[in-house]
């Protein structure tokens, strides 16, 4: 859209947020190129502005999927299911039919926020100890490398759930899956973050030789330049398009998907398939700022954490530290740090355990935490405990947000763990399978793959749901959507999600500013400060004489985000990622 025919206030508000006075400008070097160059076009610090809608995704074909979808008289939530069908083809690494995840839908006629959980379940047969070695210490190949690790597939049916219940009405499932299919039997260029992903991804893939049908090209992966066809996973699309979600979960297509991960050794069933289902959730809430934070609950952390460190926060005047100050930056680590051990002690699947999720929440529990934060120096990982939060009591993903012209909003993560899963392509129907299962405690106190601690109430149980980071999140002004966001990125999702929220809210930065200003990362253990390129080497230095030990690396998230605003929308991709798109109508 051209921006000389926008309102000037929207343009005030979307474009060019003003900083408080006093306040130092964000520094918007971009981060290093780890795993992926952040753009550098100086046009991705503006956001993409409409007003008919907005989709913002890690890939640009599944962006205009989305758009298409927008332009067809579907909502936001039909557009985020093509999107969803479409990443699986376009994004393999992330996007999925064989994983699982979570979608936050806002319904703006109905002023009603629900939380689909989709995430993957252990198998019926999965034990407590199941990834121990005979030494009882965790066995991280098993839960990671074979079939041991692939949770039952829970994107498919979450998928088809969100429209049957939330869709327009306009269009069917097979008009959403028709892109998907269309892509993966036609072909899709590898260029962008698929050409980078696929040399790293080689060793993974090349174990399998079903993997290696689709992915190689002789002894190698495709090459960049090439075209990735994948007509067997067109065929799975297209069976789901006439048959609807039962024929993934029953039939000829999950007896398949059994076999693989049981040939892998793992130990799912047919029957475990067929007895998936997703589940409705109620959102978590918080306020900041006068700002309504409603996010994704249980067996997610992030929602609960997001508002956590949100509610710490509160207590400080971060504009008037600066974005990207030393003392802004120490005060989210020490802020973070907690939150990330009372994760280790209190979340789990909500039901096997009783998550405190209104003491985790409350501010007067934020308050206790803030008064341990020292403004001078760091905390060690040894000096930081799980709190008690009762008295109180009243990993690679992909992540898009779609905004429609109503105001319906669809925030969506969903993931197969680690970059391609397992990277075991089950025969004869295109589907990567997922290594969710390492998002459980192999033991109390061991860490993950992602050094994430974990504890009783996340141990392994038949049809258990792994705990996860991922944070869909809404932010809503005076009832009215503001911001739609969320990450990949492991344990970083949830303070990628969290910087992009101050940013805005705090620092008062634009949207497409907010997505791509270096972010900081502290999940308690290790007891690591991890900051991405671009923030000044002074402030580094600074937050190295409080005491943090900070290890300048790779880059965090891909915070596809949409705000709203005076009838406008903004969209901001994640320029850290290739061929990451917002567009609109």
């Amino acid at each position: 859209m051209r921006l000389h025919s926008l309102p000037v206030r929207a343009l005030g508000l979307l474009l060019a947020l003003s900083q408080p006075a006093g306040a130092q400008t964000a520094p918007v070097v971009p981060p290093a190129p780890e795993p992926a160059p952040i753009q550098s076009d100086e046009a991705r610090l503006l956001p993409v502005l409409a007003t008919r809608g907005m989709v913002s995704s890690q890939d640009a074909l599944a962006t205009r999927v989305g758009v298409e979808i927008l332009g067809k008289g579907g909502n936001a939530v039909d557009a985020a299911v093509a999107v969803g069908f479409a990443l699986a083809v376009t994004l393999p690494r992330a996007g999925n039919l064989g994983g699982g995840g979570f979608m936050m839908v806002h319904r703006a006629a109905a002023r009603e926020t629900v939380a689909i959980d989709y995430r993957e379940t252990a198998p019926a047969a999965a034990t407590a100890d199941m990834f121990l070695n005979p030494q009882g210490e965790p066995d991280r190949a098993a839960s990671t490398r074979t079939g041991k690790a692939v949770g039952v597939p829970g994107t498919v049916r979450g998928l088809a759930e969100a429209h049957r219940r939330y869709g327009s009405g306009k269009l069917t499932l097979a008009d959403l899956i028709a892109p998907a299919e269309k892509l993966a039997r036609a072909g899709i260029p590898v260029e962008s973050g698929l050409a980078d992903s696929l040399p790293r991804a080689s060793g993974l893939l090349g174990q399998w030789p079903s993997s290696r049908a689709v992915f190689f090209e002789g002894d190698h992966v495709l090459p960049r330049g090439a075209t990735l066809t994948q007509r067997d996973l067109a065929d799975t699309l297209r069976t789901i398009a006439e048959q609807g979600p039962d024929a993934f979960y029953q039939g000829p297509i999950a007896d398949k998907i059994a076999a693989a991960v049981r040939g892998a050794g793992g130990i799912m069933t047919a029957a475990d398939l067929a007895a998936y289902r997703p589940e409705i959730r109620t959102p978590v809430r918080g306020t900041y700022r006068g700002y309504e934070i409603v996010s994704m609950p249980p067996p997610s952390s992030g929602g609960v954490h997001l508002i956590e460190i949100l509610n710490i926060l509160e207590g400080y005047d971060l504009a008037g530290m600066g974005a990207g100050s030393a003392r802004a930056l120490h005060t989210l680590a020490e802020a973070m740090k907690p939150a990330y051990a009372d994760r280790a002690t209190w979340l789990g699947d909500p039901s096997r355990t009783k998550v405190p999720v209104a003491g985790l929440t409350a501010k007067s529990y934020a308050a206790t935490l803030r008064e341990k934060i020292d403004p001078e120096r760091a905390k060690s990982a040894a000096e930081v405990k799980a709190g008690d939060p009762l008295p109180y009591e009243s990993d690679q993903t992909t992540h898009f947000s779609v905004v429609d012209a109503e105001g319906n909003a669809v925030s969506n993560t969903y993931t197969l763990n680690f970059s391609y899963g397992i990277g075991l392509v089950a025969e004869g129907t295109g589907v990567l399978l997922n290594n969710e299962m390492d998002d459980f405690s192999a033991k109390s106190g061991a860490r993950n793959a992602y050094g994430l601690v974990g504890g009783e109430a996340n141990a392994v149980a038949p049809s258990a749901r792994p705990l996860s980071s991922m944070t869909p999140t809404f932010v809503f002004r005076d009832g009215k959507l503001f911001l739609v966001t969320g990450s990949p990125g492991g344990s970083r999702i949830i303070t990628t999600t969290l910087q992009v929220i101050v940013n805005v809210l705090d620092f008062r930065m634009n949207l497409a500013q907010a997505v791509a200003a270096p972010r900081i990362h502290h999940q308690w253990q290790p007891d690591v400060l991890m900051a991405e390129e671009g923030i000044s080497p002074d402030t580094l230095a600074l937050l190295r004489a409080k005491g943090h030990n900070v290890k300048v690396g790779a880059t965090s998230g891909s915070a596809n985000s949409v705000m709203a605003e005076d009838g406008l929308l903004a969209g901001a991709s994640d320029p850290r990622q290739r061929g990451t798109l917002a567009e609109g109508r």
